[in-house]
């Protein structure tokens, strides 16, 4: 049984967030506050005892991964397809903005449509760029190790309701990260009793000999969302 977790680490905060401006693509760094942020999390991150940490390469994402490198002595490992959701044209605009020039499409997107914002990536594009990336990197991440993460609101909650099974025009009910903030999954375990002792055995979830058009349960769980949320309010994904 490997048991391994994964946990998905927002970056800190930056100007364009406490603008509420739609980041996406965009490279722009932490403010005083998010290399802050990142400093404090970083040292309850390593508390997890990480094995891997992987990274988007934009530098707000980049920078938080290195606080959590130089409190761990491990390396980041970049990967370009850990980035945020490209929002095209929407990228660099303010809520008001958006809402005064794209309502309907804004509106649509935010309830959970899988329409490409901006003209950019739809939210299955960037749950499958996700998916891959963090496949790879668990590929040399041991039994009962733990991956780190280190992307970006939209992508993670992307990438979270992919792993969990949800249909994408569920994704919605997964809420807004805060700056910094972590969710952690665990490879999914189900407890049976054992046929001979009727001990508890551990059994990872796969599809049922008896019940072949059940489909398996999904290899993901969720163990924590959102958490490092106190005291600060989330600011909508990267805009």
């Amino acid at each position: 049984m490997t048991a391994r977790k994964v946990v998905l680490w927002r970056h800190g905060r930056t100007a364009w967030n406490a603008q509420r401006r739609f980041q996406g693509h965009s490279d722009i760094p932490l403010d005083d506050i998010g290399r802050a942020q990142a400093l404090s999390a970083a040292g309850m991150l390593a508390e997890l005892k990480p094995s891997k940490i992987v990274s988007s390469d934009l530098v707000r994402a980049r920078v938080t991964a290195q606080s959590l490198a130089e409190a761990t002595g491990l390396g980041v490992t970049v990967d370009s397809e850990l980035r945020e959701t490209f929002a095209g044209q929407w990228e660099g605009l303010g809520r008001s903005e958006l809402e005064t020039r794209f309502g309907a499409e804004l509106a649509a997107w935010a309830a959970g449509s899988d329409l490409a914002p901006g003209g950019g990536e739809r939210r299955s594009q960037v749950a499958a760029r996700m998916t891959g990336a963090i496949d790879r990197a668990l590929a040399d991440v041991p039994d009962h190790g733990v991956l780190v993460v280190v992307t970006h609101g939209g992508s993670a909650r992307a990438a979270i309701g992919s792993m969990l099974g949800l249909p994408t025009d569920h994704w919605g009910i997964l809420g807004v990260l805060t700056n910094c903030a972590w969710c952690v999954l665990g490879e999914a375990q189900v407890r049976g009793v054992g046929p001979q002792s009727g001990s508890l055995t551990d059994i990872v979830a796969e599809p049922s000999r008896e019940y072949p058009d059940v489909p398996p349960a999904p290899k993901w769980r969720l163990v924590e969302y959102n958490a490092r949320t106190l005291p600060d309010e989330p600011t909508s994904d990267d805009r």
